[in-house]
């Protein structure tokens, strides 16, 4: 048997519902709010004194329009079945009623019945304006509005600007003063200028212009939300690839660090492919497909973007933007794909370094968990853009979409958890190939223990996703199920280098940059070599 002080479930839940019924009162909220107001300015409140039982009352309305008053000090109640007689107390009125405090029998009939009847008509009345007033916006998915922005200011400059232009029409060409106008970036002046249709018609009016900057002003309040508004779909707030496609087709034909490129126009759609999955890869951390306003702001390409406007050598621009690693990416993929029809196959795939990564693993990817082109996966083949996310994925196993992208590989069942016989499972070639190559391999109890050890799973002997995240060790682990070159670099490396890897974490190039650096270097020797014996065979 419960306690008698113990409320029972049903009782507690009345009891809870009465006191936010009480709560949500308007007179009450005025009541507490006039009591914080004399605490927050030193005033001493005494409770249980005649005056302020006198001063301070709550009072409730019911249909009939009569107003009682109830004194705001009582005594604590009794336990349960207990009736209580006694007026003082120290504490704030339980709830408010709508009649004096009455004892007996019909008394309590009495207060139960206008409870319940003041429980109905809440749970139909709309909040009060007092009650919303006092909790202000804090969501704004659009952005905050400013509020010193000057609209009119602004349409003006922008209208002066198209004043210069013949029939204050404005080109391609011209929409980069219209942008610095708008207060935006040099490179949004492809968006600009395709979401006032200049795309069909070839050149901007001013009025066109001016309309759609307005409401776009009106409804989009900060960068991320109008980049998104000015490349989207109609009737979209996301973007997708293909929407990105005008923007950097844009950066290509006017950037002075990409006008060599004017001479080799193939090469303009592999340069933005190779871009476009690198804004996916670092920006779209929900994996949709679909970049939305959050995931911009999160991200820093709206910052990359604004520094294409400074940055004369777009190499130095890593993330996104860098030349030399499309380079890189291009090549390796192009050593790969022997028919150059730009889609491989997983015996091209494990040629990558050496074959270096098991074919449990390649079977992974092809298997279509992490790759987005669902046609090209049917058959059995892999497009650029997927191994463009393979080989940053490779190289550098110590960013989130990384660690994601393998623990997905990983994860057979798609449960969220790797357990011990997926991780055997992927072992156990590790093991064959270490053989091959007169090495005894770790037996996989000894191994399962080093990495439990490594990772500390929070649940024993499941790990997830976030563990990895945490561990801050993740590469290590990818490594040793399924990359025997790199679970050999680990093996015969010092363990207090490692530690210091993770201690330093953050503050030096990435791994995906050094491995582009390097791979990039060597290939600029290898070409330079080629065309000296070309040379001298002429």
């Amino acid at each position: 048997m419960p306690s008698p002080q113990v409320l029972e479930p049903v009782l507690k839940k009345k009891v809870d519902e009465l006191f936010l019924n009480w709560l949500s009162n308007p007179e009450t909220q005025s009541t507490l709010k006039e009591y914080l107001d004399l605490i927050k300015s030193g005033q001493y409140v005494n409770l249980s004194s005649g005056d302020a039982q006198e001063k301070k009352s709550l009072s409730f309305n019911e249909n009939n329009n009569v107003a009682s008053h109830k004194k705001l000090a009582e005594k604590k109640p009794a336990p349960t079945g207990t009736p209580s007689t006694s007026q003082s107390s120290s504490t704030l009125p339980t709830r408010s009623s709508s009649n004096a405090r009455v004892t007996g029998l019909n008394g309590r009939v009495s207060r139960r019945s206008v409870s319940s009847k003041k429980a109905q008509v809440r749970t139909e009345e709309p909040v009060t304006n007092a009650l919303s007033e006092s909790i202000p916006k804090f969501y704004f998915p659009q952005g905050q509005p400013q509020a010193n922005l000057n609209t009119d200011n602004l349409i003006s400059k922008i209208e002066k600007i198209f004043s210069q232009f013949p029939n204050e029409r404005a080109t391609i060409e011209d929409m980069g003063p219209v942008a610095k106008a708008c207060e935006c970036p040099l490179y949004w002046k492809m968006p600009l200028f395709c979401s006032a249709g200049g795309d069909r018609t070839g050149f901007v009016s001013v009025h066109k212009f001016v309309a759609i900057w307005r409401k776009t002003l009106q409804t989009c309040h900060d960068d991320a939300s109008k980049f998104v508004h000015l490349l989207a779909k109609p009737g979209c707030n996301y973007l997708e690839q293909d929407d990105f496609i005008p923007f950097l087709q844009d950066v290509v034909n006017s950037h002075a660090g990409l006008a060599f490129l004017k001479e080799a126009p193939d090469f303009h759609s592999r340069y933005i492919t190779t871009v476009i999955q690198r804004i996916f890869y670092n920006v779209n951390q929900t994996w949709t497909g679909k970049i939305t306003c959050t995931e911009l702001r999160k991200s820093n390409f709206l910052q990359n973007v604004a520094l294409l406007e400074q940055e004369e050598d777009v190499n130095q621009l890593t993330e996104y933007f860098s030349y030399e690693h499309f380079y890189v990416i291009y090549c390796k993929f192009w050593e790969l794909d022997t028919d150059h029809d730009l889609y491989i196959d997983q015996k091209d795939l494990a040629r990558h370094n050496d074959q270096a990564v098991s074919q449990k693993m390649i079977e992974r990817i092809f298997s279509g968990t992490v790759t987005r082109d669902r046609r090209v996966n049917k058959q059995g083949k892999l497009s650029y853009a997927d191994f463009v996310w393979f080989l940053i994925s490779e190289e550098d196993k110590k960013t989130y979409t990384s660690m994601e992208y393998w623990f997905r590989c990983m994860d057979l069942d798609g449960d969220g958890v790797l357990s011990m016989y997926e991780l055997e499972y992927f072992y156990e070639e590790q093991c064959q190939k270490l053989e091959a190559m007169a090495i005894e391999p770790l037996p996989f109890e000894d191994c399962l223990c080093q990495m439990l050890d490594l990772v500390a799973p929070e649940v024993e002997g499941k790990i997830t996703l976030r563990d990895l995240k945490r561990c801050k060790m993740a590469h290590i682990f990818f490594d040793t199920f399924f990359n025997i070159e790199k679970y050999l670099d680990h093996e015969q490396r010092d363990p207090f280098s490692v530690i210091r890897e993770v201690e330093t974490d953050g503050q030096e190039v990435s791994d995906w940059e050094k491995y582009a650096a390097e791979e990039y270097d060597i290939l600029v020797a290898e070409e330079a070599a080629n065309n000296i014996c070309t040379d001298e065979n002429l």
